[in-house]
C-alpha cells in the first residue's frame, strides 16, 4: 500500500469530502489542472498494463483541432490523485499513477470531453524492437536496460536479491515488456509501474506471512460493504516445471517442478485434486537456482485463483495489486485476502469494488 498516514485510514471510513487532482503534461512543457466531472483508475495485476485511467472533463477545449493542438496531445501525460480533506484546511491526497494520454474525445461544441490513458509500461510496450536486442547480465541491470531503453528518464527500483541470467536474444518486432517479464521471472519476480510512476522489481508477498496493510471489517467504524467468495478449478495448476536451455552459452538444460506441498490446500499435489502442471521454458534460466525462483513465482500465480473474492468496501486509494486484506465480515469471522484488482473512482458516489486472488481463514 502506498504509504499514508494513521489519520487517513481512519478518516476513510468517517463521512469525508473527497479531494481528487488531475493534471496534464503537454508536450509543449505546458501543465494544466483539469477541472474534472467523473472519471475512474482501473487497476488489474493480471493485465500487462496494470493501470488504466478514464477522465470526463466538462470543457470540450481539450478535443485537438489542429496539427498545433494535436503536436502537444501526442505524447502528453495525466498525473491523477485522490485523498480526503480533513475540514482544518488541509488534505492528504495519494497517487492513483501516471499516464500515457492515449485518447481524447467528445462533442466538440458542447463537452464533454473524456480522456483515456495507460500506464507507462505501455510505451515499453509498443516500442517493439527494430533490431534484434541481446539481454545478458543480471536480471535487475537486463530490465533497466529496457526500460530505459524507451523511457530515458524513468527510476527503476528493485527489492529482489539479484540474479545472473542466461543470455537471451529478442527478435525483431518482439514485446519489450513481455521481456521484462520473462527476465523478471528468472528471479521469480514481476516488474510493474507504481502508482507514482516508478518502475519496481518485486516478488508478490506471501498472504501467510505479510502483515495485513488494511483491515476491511463490518459493523459500526468499519469500511465493510458485502463481499463474495468462491472457488474455480478454470486454469487453476498445482505445478509447474521451468526449464531452462541456452545453446549460446553452451550451458547443459536444467529445470525444476514445484508444487503445492501444502496438504490442507485444495490444490495440494498428490491429493484429490491431482496433478495439474504447467511449464515454462526460457534461455534465461541457466542455473537450478533460476528454474526454482521461477517455478515458485509462476505456482504462485497459477494455483492462487482456487479461492477468490469480491469485496465492495469504501474507497481506498492508496491500496496497491499484491496488498493483504483482513476482511471481518458481519458474522465475524474472518480471513485474509491478496488484492488483485481494483477501480477507484474520481467522483463521491459508488462503491469500490475489489478482487482478489486467494483467500485464506484468519485466525
Amino acid at each position: 500500500m502506498y504509504p499514508v498516514s494513521d489519520r487517513f485510514l481512519a478518516r476513510l471510513a468517517e463521512s469525508h469530502q473527497v479531494a481528487t487532482e488531475v493534471k496534464l503534461f503537454l508536450t509543449d512543457g505546458r501543465v494544466q489542472d483539469l477541472e474534472h466531472t467523473g472519471g475512474s483508475v482501473q487497476v488489474d495485476r493480471a493485465q500487462a498494463i496494470r493501470r488504466t485511467c478514464t477522465v470526463t472533463v466538462a470543457d470540450p477545449a481539450l478535443i485537438p483541432r489542429t496539427p498545433a493542438d494535436q503536436l502537444a496531445t501526442y505524447g502528453a501525460r495525466l498525473r491523477i490523485r485522490r485523498g480526503v480533506y480533513y475540514g482544518d484546511g488541509s488534505s492528504e491526497l495519494v497517487p492513483l499513477g501516471v499516464f500515457r494520454l492515449d485518447a481524447v474525445a467528445g462533442d466538440v461544441n458542447e463537452g464533454p470531453a473524456t480522456l483515456s490513458g495507460k500506464d507507462l509500461a505501455a510505451c515499453i510496450q509498443d516500442d517493439k524492437f527494430t533490431a534484434p536486442w541481446r539481454s545478458t547480465g543480471t536480471v535487475v541491470a537486463a530490465i533497466t536496460a529496457l526500460v530505459l531503453r524507451s523511457l530515458p528518464d524513468a527510476a527503476v527500483v528493485s527489492t529482489i536479491v539479484d540474479v545472473a541470467i542466461g543470455q537471451r536474444t529478442f527478435d525483431i518486432e518482439a514485446d519489450p515488456w513481455a521481456a521484462c517479464q520473462e527476465i523478471a521471472a528468472a528471479a521469480g519476480a514481476e516488474v510493474y509501474p507504481t502508482a507514482d510512476g516508478t518502475f519496481v522489481i518485486a516478488t508478490l508477498p506471501d498472504i501467510l506471512t505479510t502483515t495485513p496493510v488494511w483491515e476491511i471489517a463490518a459493523g459500526e467504524g468499519g469500511v465493510y460493504i458485502r463481499a463474495n467468495r468462491g472457488m474455480t478449478s478454470d486454469q487453476v495448476f498445482n505445478g509447474v516445471l521451468a526449464r531452462g536451455e541456452n545453446t549460446a552459452e553452451a550451458v547443459a538444460p536444467v529445470s525444476y517442478l514445484a508444487t503445492d506441498t501444502d496438504p490442507s490446500s485444495p490444490t495440494y499435489w498428490g491429493g484429490p485434486y491431482g496433478r495439474r502442471p504447467q511449464f515454462y521454458s526460457s534461455p534465461t534460466l541457466t542455473t537450478l537456482g533460476a528454474c526454482t525462483a521461477a517455478a515458485t513465482l509462476k505456482l504462485a500465480q497459477a494455483k492462487a485463483p482456487n479461492a477468490s473474492g469480491d469485496i465492495s468496501s469504501l474507497p481506498n486509494p492508496a491500496l496497491e495489486p499484491g496488498d493483504v486484506l483482513r476482511l471481518t465480515h458481519p458474522d465475524t469471522s474472518r480471513e485474509l485476502q491478496q488484492v488483485a484488482s481494483f477501480t477507484v473512482p474520481l467522483s463521491t458516489d459508488g462503491d469500490f469494488p475489489i478482487s482478489t486472488i486467494s483467500a485464506k481463514e484468519d485466525a
